[in-house]
């Protein structure tokens, strides 16, 4: 092919592609706004048909509540346990919980100065990195 046979067929390929864009603008017949909107009925499905102003039921604004409900007051009551392993060196120790039998982390800083092995224990518990470490530690005479 010479080039004058190559320019022809590159100019007619081109005709092709604007013709075919063409067609497809005509044949996707644009529609109209009115056409591409949804509506919600009171059940929450999608329809294509406006909603029936008569039939929807009027609410009054100040029956509708926006807020989070009241956390109830409930009493706090400190957990009891026993201390089972205290490391004075590291400062941290173990506690069980007499009622669960659940293991308490806790650091000397939370605790008193003269809290050893076998003290039984008042405490709280707060979640920790790792676990439930147990806070406000008091010794029980």
């Amino acid at each position: 092919m010479n080039k004058k046979e190559l320019e022809k067929k590159k100019q007619s390929k081109k005709q092709e592609k604007l013709k075919r864009k063409e067609n497809r603008k005509t044949n996707s017949g644009t529609k109209s706004f009115d056409d591409m909107i949804a509506y919600v009925d009171e059940h929450g499905n999608i329809t294509d048909t406006p909603p029936d102003r008569e039939k929807t039921a009027k609410i009054e604004l100040e029956s509708i509540a926006i807020s989070t409900p009241k956390k109830e007051d409930v009493e706090y009551t400190p957990l009891n346990g026993r201390v089972e392993y205290f490391n004075t060196e590291k400062g941290y120790g173990f506690i069980r919980d007499v009622n669960s039998s659940e293991k308490y982390f806790f650091h000397i800083n939370n605790a008193p100065a003269s809290i050893a092995e076998g003290n039984q224990v008042t405490f709280d518990a707060e979640r920790g990195k790792i676990g439930m470490n147990a806070i406000n530690i008091t010794l029980v005479k």
